[in-house]
């Protein structure tokens, strides 16, 4: 779901009145030190930069290519060799039935065809024996006639039973069911031994398989967003604990309708290959571009954490001092700051260092006083 502005600043702005102790607590538990010069520690202004706005919503992984398998034939389960879970290739046998059966009627259509075969070579035969001797008129047009519908019915018989040899050779195909591309088994609906039916009224499902090969996002989101969301088409989607990873959205689409219950739009977001650390059922974050904005960002490494709280060392004319700072999504190595730094301020890059100047301070300004 999104997280407007206004919510963000509900939710982080809960300054407690220990908050600014618990900071000086990370400093040596005293005040910061008062010089009249910035000390020189490693550090960087921070200036806002251009950016998109966004709104995020929580979207979920799906597999572009899945398919359910289902029974085409009639026959028994003879060997599942693949079970759920399993990484499979393209081709694989992922289901092998009984063929007594589909054996016995190949061998069937194969007789026929051969007497088929037998038959219409007699009687084209014969047709072209009549039609020699009847163009010296030794017999009547209607024996001709007669001779030709002969041929033409033999040969009508030896079409149908090489159809009926195909259909067997189909039918004997069913009986090894293949992978059709490289995926995982998600799921089994027959055991080794069941019987299974081609149908009616429905085929049986067999077997659930899946391609990690390509994925995509499928997100709902309100019809108050999909105006914003078509003008600019473009997302990124933010992976759970990726370390402020952000992939790029190939392609956004905005379903033309939405759902009459919940009035939410669905939107596809097509990823690019190669997806590691994605797997399909799992939840994303997807942020989309609705506008222009600009952000404030510093290095992740600048970063002070105590518990809950975050801040950085702000060097300035009065020293060095530890500011509490609300922060938003990361960005690769960068974290957004929302609120507690402005624009063109100076941060220590190195807070340990920081920290030790701080210490160094301090331990300088209790001699001084004995």
């Amino acid at each position: 779901m999104s997280y407007p502005l206004a919510m963000k600043i509900g939710l982080h702005c809960l300054v407690l009145p220990f908050a600014v102790a618990a900071l000086a607590a990370c400093s040596g538990g005293k005040p910061p030190a008062k010089t009249g010069a910035a000390p020189a520690l490693a550090s960087l202004v921070v200036h806002a930069e251009p950016a998109r706005r966004e709104q995020v919503w929580d979207g979920v992984v799906e597999a572009v290519n899945q398919v359910t398998l289902a029974a085409q034939t009639n026959a028994r389960v003879l060997a599942l060799p693949y079970d759920v879970n399993d990484t499979v290739p393209a081709g694989a046998v992922l289901v092998r039935f009984t063929d007594v059966e589909q054996k016995s009627a190949r061998s069937t259509a194969q007789a026929q065809i051969a007497s088929a075969q037998a038959a219409y070579a007699e009687a084209l035969a014969s047709y072209r024996r009549f039609a020699a001797i009847y163009a010296k008129g030794y017999v009547a047009t209607a024996q001709l006639d007669q001779q030709r519908a002969r041929r033409d019915a033999a040969l009508a018989a030896l079409q149908s039973a090489r159809a009926q040899l195909a259909q067997a050779g189909q039918q004997l195909d069913y009986t090894v069911l293949r992978a059709p591309y490289a995926g995982v088994v998600t799921r089994r609906f027959v055991h080794v031994g069941q019987a299974v039916q081609a149908g009616p009224p429905a085929p049986q499902p067999l077997i659930a398989l899946e391609s990690l090969d390509r994925l995509r996002v499928d997100v709902r989101v309100p019809q108050s967003a999909v105006g914003a969301i078509r003008r600019f088409h473009a997302a990124d989607v933010l992976p759970a604990d990726a370390g402020g990873r952000r992939i790029p959205a190939g392609e956004v689409s905005v379903f033309p309708y939405a759902d009459p219950a919940t009035h939410t739009f669905d939107v596809r977001l097509q990823l690019p290959g190669d997806q590691t650390g994605l797997y399909p059922g799992m939840t994303v974050k997807v942020a989309f571009a609705t506008g222009q904005a600009r952000r404030l960002l510093v290095p992740a490494s600048a970063l002070v954490q105590r518990g809950e709280i975050l801040g950085v060392y702000v060097l300035g004319r009065h020293g060095v001092m530890l500011r509490q700072l609300r922060t938003g999504y990361r960005y690769g190595d960068r974290v957004e700051v929302l609120a507690g730094l402005d624009d063109g301020e100076r941060i220590a890059t190195d807070p340990v260092a920081a920290l030790k100047y701080l210490d160094e301070q301090h331990a300088a300004g209790a001699s001084a006083h004995d």
